[in-house]
């Protein structure tokens, strides 16, 4: 399963903070994705900053991924989506230039539209529009000296665009939508924002099973392989998120999503961005236990081999094997926690020994103390 971490920015440690030596602490940091984060507009003047990582992206084997403005209104009026698509053409091209493999989006409000059939079929309608301008802006001319300065366009694929859960009751975004649209439009890929999921839940993201719950769905309904995802804590109040917080703060927890990563994940190309306010950190936190869950998946598959190869020389079942060794083990267990009373055991009190007499001649009447320091005496003759 081809799995990238990185964070939403450049990272907090990080003594320079232009892109590229960004891209520099996270390779360090054993990471190997980044988000660059656009909240509001992008600026002229950082686009030779993208120019630079990426062809940096371009050498080595580092995603890219832009996220567009956070504020949006593609179900607005007119003029309000207008507005919106002229702030997401300059995501485009920035994408494009820094070869990134993910441009995120909101949708936006609900606006005058109920949830349901008619605002995705609208929504469809818009990313559908946004994948063709995409793939214009990434279009390979017929002179390839146009595009010298660009050279991933003739090998890399165009960017696949992202449509992100909302965290809110009054926004666009549920899983269901965000599945439904990306089923339809070809060339978008769900972005599956689990702080913003387990807050519209109520908390729902809390065992390795919820995880495959939500990726089961979005296999039967997106039917791709390819998601993208935004994980941090988050603070919850009635169905919406307040604000990210570090994991370890929250009740949304990394460890049952590496848990199921770990065990039914290979299917998957999945990227993971740390929204978290500790960025880097958080994203180390999430690999570091990515590889725990691993580690422990090969610990178990390497024991029922070894079980399986015993249960086949010694011509039974592997269940059965497995039954022996789990009473065997837990006869240590007892053993070790509760060992027999001192005057249960065989006492040896050899007569040839008179110096040791009058110290057992005297336990009983000193208490068992005494009579656990005799039997350890004992223990040491048999050794």
């Amino acid at each position: 399963m081809p799995l990238k971490l990185g964070p939403a920015g450049v990272p907090l440690s990080c003594k320079g903070r232009t892109i590229v030596e960004g891209m520099d602490d996270i390779t360090v940091l054993g990471l190997d994705a980044m988000e660059v984060q656009t909240v509001r507009t992008i600026q002229p003047q950082h686009f030779d900053q993208y120019w630079q990582a990426g062809i940096l992206s371009w050498k080595s084997d580092f995603e890219m991924n832009m996220h567009g403005p956070y504020y949006a209104e593609l179900l607005g009026s007119k003029r309000e989506r207008n507005r919106t698509l002229s702030k997401m053409e300059t995501s485009l091209q920035a994408g494009k230039i820094i070869n990134a493999r993910h441009l995120t989006f909101h949708v936006g409000p609900y606006a005058e539209y109920e949830p349901g059939e008619e605002a995705n079929e609208q929504v469809a309608n818009v990313m559908a529009g946004v994948v063709d301008r995409v793939r214009e802006v990434w279009g390979v001319a017929e002179e390839e000296e146009d595009y010298s300065a660009f050279p991933w366009v003739h090998e890399a694929e165009p960017s696949l665009v992202g449509i992100e859960t909302s965290g809110r009751q009054e926004l666009w975004g549920t899983v269901e939508e965000v599945l439904e649209v990306c089923n339809h439009v070809e060339g978008t890929v769900p972005v599956l924002n689990m702080g913003h999921i387990h807050a519209r839940g109520h908390g729902g993201l809390r065992t390795s099973e919820d995880y495959a719950e939500l990726f089961d769905q979005a296999r039967k309904t997106y039917g791709g392989s390819t998601f993208y995802c935004h994980f941090a804590g988050v603070e919850h109040r009635m169905g919406n998120a307040l604000h990210y917080t570090q994991i370890k703060k929250s009740d949304l927890k990394f460890e049952p999503f590496a848990e199921y990563l770990a065990e039914e994940g290979d299917w998957m190309d999945i990227t993971i961005i740390s929204d978290s306010p500790l960025l880097e950190h958080d994203a180390m936190y999430m690999l570091q236990h990515y590889d725990k869950a691993r580690q422990r998946l090969l610990e178990i598959r390497a024991r029922d081999d070894r079980r399986a190869k015993l249960a086949a020389q010694q011509g039974i079942d592997p269940e059965e094997l497995k039954r022996r060794e789990e009473e065997a083990a837990a006869a240590r267990k007892a053993q070790m926690e509760g060992e027999e009373p001192p005057a249960a055991k065989p006492a040896k009190k050899p007569a040839a020994k008179p110096a040791k007499k009058p110290v057992a001649k005297a336990s009983p009447g000193k208490g068992k103390g005494m009579i656990s320091f005799e039997e350890s005496a004992d223990e040491d003759d048999v050794f």
